[in-house]
């Protein structure tokens, strides 16, 4: 009989992945900083790299068979996946950075999307930037969700019905194929993460359990192709996206935001949830 690997992490086990939670909020602050109007996205990647190197870690992306680089770059049209290169970013673009830091054996996994400014296009960047906004929200509703949740379904409906609550008329379209994750030793554990609700509960929340939540929404319709590379997720009828991640634990005292340098006070503050360090 083959026994099947617990998706709940020991107390000690929680704490090693602090430092690479860490590392990767720093790598993305480095993207962050530079993302401008000029900048291309092979030059976002390897600020990210800096970082992660720097610090005595590995960009878990690396590790999937196939990718060599150390972020995920999607613009525009693009939601998840996109490959960094010698694309130049433009004004009034929207860009998702996703990014990942494996240190001593353990993972970190999180992005977020940014616009950039167009006096010349406000409606666009006005549209774009409430996508952003509504997803990055959408986000923190689910982490608020999982420090009271029984089982993990309830996370999704969170992200959702945030989403449907706040998106702008006639509605934003939520990624279906692509869904959030468990991660520890591997940066893609199980159990799945719905962004969306779905009649099985799911697996009770408890703790031990480490999950990277990421909403990924988009404008129109939520139907997406993968481009020629191979890698990259854009919608089928051209209009933008948003991804926004983190990586977040639960353990005896209550929830934190791995990725986040704050444990997550700021985002959880609308929502009443006070963060609590891992012991």
């Amino acid at each position: 009989m083959s026994l099947r690997r617990s998706i709940y992490k020991s107390p000690a086990q929680l704490r090693a992945m602090v430092e690479p939670g860490l590392i990767t909020a720093a790598a993305l602050d480095a993207v962050r900083g530079l993302i401008a109007p000029g900048v291309t996205t092979a030059e976002l990647d390897a600020a990210a790299s800096a970082v992660i190197t720097g610090r005595g870690a590995k960009s878990n992306f690396q590790m999937v068979r196939g990718y060599r680089h150390t972020i995920c770059t999607s613009v525009n049209e693009q939601v998840v996946h996109g490959i960094p290169g010698d694309r130049v970013l433009a004004p009034g673009d929207i860009v998702s950075v996703d990014a990942g830091a494996e240190y001593q054996g353990w993972n970190g996994d999180s992005a977020f999307s940014l616009v950039l400014p167009d006096p010349t296009r406000p409606d666009v960047v006005s549209a774009r930037q409430r996508l952003s906004d509504v997803t990055e929200g959408s986000l923190w509703a689910g982490i608020a969700a999982l420090a009271t949740a029984k089982h993990l379904g309830e996370i999704g409906t969170a992200i959702q019905g945030y989403i449907e609550a706040n998106a702008a008329e006639p509605g934003y379209g939520i990624l279906r194929e692509y869904v959030g994750h468990g991660i520890g030793r591997k940066m893609h554990e199980s159990p799945s993460v719905f962004n969306y609700r779905v009649s099985d509960p799911g697996p009770e929340v408890k703790p031990g359990l480490v999950l990277a939540i990421e909403p990924m929404v988009v404008i129109g319709d939520q139907e997406t192709f993968v481009e020629e590379d191979g890698w990259t997720v854009s919608t089928l009828d051209g209009t933008a996206g948003s991804h926004w991640e983190h990586s977040v634990a639960v353990h005896q005292d209550g929830i934190w935001v791995l990725t986040a340098a704050d444990g997550g006070a700021a985002g959880l503050a609308p929502f009443g949830i006070a963060p609590r360090p891992i012991a």
